[in-house]
């Protein structure tokens, strides 16, 4: 098949497959076109065939599975893509390694990580074993730095390597939801680009969200002796929690009984953690490859081709199969995990260009029926494929120790089959909508590895108001001011249901979308639940409970601008950080400081969100009130704009005055270095005051020279005698 053959591959992903998947010479140029990459992939994986049937066999699945791939029906994960057939064939998508509570168990889980990192594959760990920050460490005389700092350890590993080279190192960090680091936990990417190579998921468990609907305490637990070491508040967690999530997106929940349940092989013992996007609970030592079928392709003159989805489930089904022989692996251990299960993960993408295309509103009993059928079917012929094969080739080893064999039911060759994947840069090899996610935008700008931008009209708008006569470039231009078709004169009101994009779904549907797809998943499914600026913390932990109470296996939230991402609605507007409207009446708090000019009055205002607002004003004695009140301003707009307040705490705290220098010099107190550095001692007290017991974090500590207050650290400078300090810290 020729690249004339190839006319589906769109500008944007011929960009992103020259820039990440396409081999190179030692120079540097490229070597492949997709046609050669498929062929490739087909021939790596084919190769696994020699040891069941020879090289007839060999010859069968190369054109088997060559056909799915160039058709774009069926494309394997990434890390196949990248490096099947090549010096390097690792596979495998998705890993997860245990950590233990001793430093041993710490650092060699961050080299087998690195090492993991280095091939492709994306890392998951649960830190649920490790003793929490204060706790005494046997055999020393010093105490455990607890989880969060073990995970900004293991972040710094990820961000100094890039998966393969080609891809951004990848991590999920878990913590159990009775770890008593756990609100430390929750809030340890409130910061502005802290962790920025990890996802975070707190994992809750049945008797957590049973305390929830309560109102009742819970313990919280020292994992290293199993003792309770205090109560807290359920509702109180799950608040907080929900806060954060609020903030950034992060953390989001898994929920652990409810994985372990449908866990196939529980002899094994129980899963902690999953892969980075969630999707793939595994057990210690655990990997996985990944595949998606496109659905959109299989739908055609506005009916689905049943007969061909199931062709592609089969393919797909030896495909990953094959992957798994024909895979090399970072660690003995996690080969042997591997094969001892034989787990797979085929899933889907294009959902929502489908229903587009049968013309189903994806926010519908209807739209949400149809997935669910199609799910079902898809498992049903998955299970049916491995079966086929378990007679062919045998049954997974671990076979007699699992949930089917004690149910009598015929062996099977792969523990697990389907998964549902974010498919990001599958969907735009494949110019389809990403995994089950409901079409972001009818146009928009996507942004790829190397900082290149694309400006898309969604193939599926285009394809479907082309076919009722309605599409122009006029129209295009007007939808991409908004990404949305909603307030475009003319077009149909059917259509604007069928063409509702993922912010204009309520949250509850994307929850239910999800559950429906859950329930016929043998793994999990990654889903983002898409949330308007204007939710609030309470609207996260609706999204939560209905999770939960649904059969989710885990949930993530993200709130429109909460922060950056690779996606902005419209063509060729800039993006901004949504702002936090203003109640007309605002709570707060006022404190006084001596400054180099006189007292200074600095006022800071709250609303459920935290910090929203803060106001500076000089007494009698003039100064340079426009700096202050300059100062001020801009602070207010960075906390609306959802900015961590001890983001700018850094930013402004020490910044000093020549006002306050002189007054110093003269034997006046003053309490603060600049208006600046007041508005930021303000905040930080403010904006912890709800957090944290009084004096916990961030009371100042007492300079030994003088017994006057001093900011805390190693370079804290007093702020009546000045003592200490680092100069241009």
């Amino acid at each position: 098949m020729g690249e004339a053959e190839l006319g589906w591959l769109t500008e944007q992903a011929r960009q992103l497959l020259n820039a990440r998947y396409f081999l190179r010479d030692k120079a540097g140029n490229v070597t492949e076109d997709f046609n050669g990459l498929v062929l490739r992939v087909a021939d790596a994986l084919a190769s696994a065939e020699q040891q069941y049937g020879g090289s007839a066999a060999v010859e069968q699945a190369r054109e088997l599975f060559h056909r799915p791939i160039v058709t774009r029906r069926l494309l394997p994960s990434s890390p196949i893509l990248m490096n099947a057939g090549t010096p390097t064939p690792f596979l495998a998508a998705c890993y997860v390694v245990p950590i233990e509570d001793s430093i041993e168990s710490i650092m060699q889980g961050l080299k087998c990580a690195t090492l993991i990192q280095k091939t492709g594959g994306g890392t998951g760990f649960s830190f649920s074993h490790l003793r929490p920050a204060g706790s005494p460490v046997a055999g020393t005389n010093g105490i455990a730095s607890g989880p969060v700092s073990f995970i900004g350890m293991f972040d710094a590993a990820s961000q100094a390597i890039k998966q393969g080279g080609r891809r951004r190192g990848a991590n999920m960090a878990m913590l159990h939801v009775t770890h008593p680091d756990v609100i430390q936990f929750a809030e340890a990417k409130s910061c502005i680009g802290q962790l920025g190579s990890f996802n975070l998921s707190v994992a809750v468990t049945d008797a957590f969200m049973e305390a929830v609907a309560a109102d009742a305490q819970f313990d919280l637990v020292a994992p290293y002796t199993g003792e309770a070491v205090g109560k807290a508040s359920a509702r109180d967690i799950l608040h907080r929690i929900a806060k954060c999530a609020w903030r950034t997106g992060d953390p989001g929940v898994v929920f652990l009984d409810e994985v372990n349940r449908r866990n196939p092989l529980p002899a094994l013992g129980p899963i902690e953690a999953t892969n980075p996007c969630g999707e793939q609970p595994l057990e210690p030592w655990g990997a996985c490859c990944l595949a998606s079928i496109d659905l959109s392709p299989h739908v055609q003159s506005g009916e689905i081709d049943w007969d061909a989805l199931a062709e592609t489930v089969q393919v797909g089904v030896k495909l990953l199969d094959d992957a798994i022989d024909a895979s090399s692996y970072p660690l003995e251990q996690i080969e042997r995990t591997v094969k001892a299960s034989r787990k797979i993960g085929l899933g889907i993408m294009g959902l929502a260009h489908a229903l587009a295309k049968l013309g189903i509103p994806y926010n519908s009993e209807e739209g949400v029926r149809w997935a669910e059928k199609v799910m079902s079917f898809i498992s049903q012929h998955a299970l049916e494929a491995s079966r086929l094969l378990a007679k062919e080739r045998g049954p997974f080893p671990a076979f007699q120790r699992s949930v089917y064999a004690e149910r009598g039911e015929p062996p099977l060759r792969n523990a697990t089959r389907t998964t549902v994947a974010p498919t990001g840069s599958l969907s735009i090899i494949a110019d389809t909508s990403s995994g089950i996610e409901p079409i972001f935008a009818l146009a928009y700008t996507r942004t790829i590895l190397g900082g290149k931008s694309f400006s898309v009209v969604d193939p599926a708008f285009r394809e479907v108001a082309q076919a009722c006569g309605i599409f122009s470039d006029d129209l295009a231009r007007k939808v991409a001011e908004t990404g949305s078709v909603q307030a475009a004169k003319g077009f149909p009101d059917d259509l604007k249901a069928v063409f509702k994009t993922a912010h204009e779904i309520t949250p509850e549907w994307h929850v239910r979308m999800q559950a429906a797809i859950q329930r016929h998943t043998d793994n999990a499914v990654s889903k983002t639940v898409n949330l308007p600026a204007s939710a609030t913390a309470e609207d996260v932990e609706r999204v939560f409970l209905l999770a939960h109470n649904l059969g989710c296996k885990g949930i993530t939230v993200f709130r429109q601008g909460c922060r950056t991402g690779v996606l902005n609605a419209g063509v060729s507007a800039p993006q901004y950080a949504a702002m936090r409207s203003r109640p007309k009446l605002t709570l707060g708090s006022t404190e006084k400081f001596r400054s180099g000019c006189g007292s200074l009055y600095v006022h800071v205002t709250h609303d459920d969100g935290g910090p929203l607002e803060a106001f500076s004003n000089l007494g009698k004695g003039g100064g340079c009130p426009a700096q202050s009140e300059a100062t001020a301003r801009l602070a207010s707009l960075c906390l609306r704009c959802n900015v961590d307040p001890q983001e700018i705490v850094r930013q402004l705290r020490g910044i000093r005055c020549p006002t306050a220098c002189s007054a110093r010099a003269e034997g006046k107190p003053v309490d603060v270095l600049s208006c600046p550095d007041a508005i930021a001692q303000a905040l930080a007290r403010a904006s912890r005051s709800d957090e944290y017991p009084e004096g916990e974090i961030g009371a100042l500590e007492r300079c030994p020279k003088c017994g006057g207050r001093r900011e805390p650290g190693r370079c804290g400078v007093c702020l009546s005698c000045w003592e200490g300090g680092c100069e241009g810290a």
